[in-house]
């Protein structure tokens, strides 16, 4: 995980997104990427946003860091011209944000590997009506392999 921020962080750098951190006496103790991804949508590609990771220090959970984190990188999506914001994660956290099942709102999945309650979406201000399709994760998803759930018993 640390090399796939590292590699996020170089994209983020060259303009692909933002970080936010949670400190406490100068020690990080959260962090949250929302780095550039694309909607391959059936009129052009769209710039979209995708929230991942997300980790709080395991003694510093349930404290609302997390959630303090998310929602001040959805109020800062919502100002700009971005219209949508994907993610992997549990439904039962992140439906408190707002977040949907992106496959009941139109939304492909970029990999049979992500469950379908686990890909989910937000529309912001900018998303219009035709803004449909097939996610597609930047590369360094890929490249670090950390695009779904691999079944480590096949």
């Amino acid at each position: 995980m640390a090399d796939l921020v590292e590699t996020l962080r170089d994209g983020i750098r060259s303009g692909g997104g933002f970080a936010l951190v949670a400190e406490d006496a100068g020690q990080v103790v959260g962090h949250v990427a929302f780095t550039r991804s694309l909607l391959d949508a059936p009129r052009r590609l769209v710039d979209v946003r995708v929230l991942s990771p997300l980790g709080v220090l395991p003694e510093r959970q349930r404290l609302g860091i997390g959630s303090a984190l998310v929602r001040a990188g959805l109020a800062a999506l919502g100002r700009g011209e971005i219209p949508l914001l994907f993610l992997e994660g549990d439904p039962s956290y992140y439906s408190r944000f707002g977040f949907a099942p992106g496959a009941e709102l139109g939304f492909r999945k970029p990999s049979l590997r992500i469950p379908d309650a686990a890909f989910q979406v937000i529309r912001f201000p900018a998303y219009e009506p035709w803004m449909t399709g097939t996610l597609v994760y930047s590369e360094p998803f890929w490249r670090h392999d950390a695009v779904g759930l691999r079944d480590l018993d096949a």
